[in-house]
């Protein structure tokens, strides 16, 4: 392969700064939903446990909990069937596959043209742009 100037460098790692990010957010639109759950879970396990859900006159509290615990198991089985074909979870979805492999080779290929160093800051800062949008979110009223 010939050697690559400046310009075609810095084409060749927005480009794949791009690939990165768009490629991340696809993927993450599905896999936050699987780590939600296992918070949802663990939250659901202290409400349960609370001496205030065990309190059985606090009649709107447990209500407020089984509305937490009904919204939990309706986003599983709308991601559920986002990822996996079968009921089992052991076949992935094509576009997920998909999604996956090409996730893998854009890391694999942002290492060949940018270095490992590289990646892991384009890592860094996906992570820290995806952190900063969460605390500048506002609640539109």
């Amino acid at each position: 392969m010939k050697k690559l100037d400046q310009n075609q460098k810095n084409l060749i790692r927005r480009y794949l700064i791009w690939c990165y990010k768009t490629t991340k957010e696809d993927l993450d639109r599905i896999d936050r939903y699987f780590t939600q759950l296992l918070v949802d879970d663990h939250m659901l396990e202290q409400l349960h446990s609370s001496r205030e859900f065990k309190n059985l006159d606090l009649k709107e509290f447990h209500k407020l909990v089984e509305d937490f615990e009904d919204y939990r198991d309706k986003k599983e089985v709308k991601v559920v069937e986002q990822k996996f074909l079968d009921k089992d979870k052991k076949i992935l979805q094509p576009q997920y596959l998909y999604l996956q492999k090409r996730f893998q080779a854009i890391e694999k290929v942002i290492g060949h043209f940018l270095g490992k160093a590289e990646l892991k800051k384009i890592t860094l800062a996906y992570e820290q742009e995806m952190t900063k949008r969460i605390l500048e979110a506002r609640e539109h009223v």
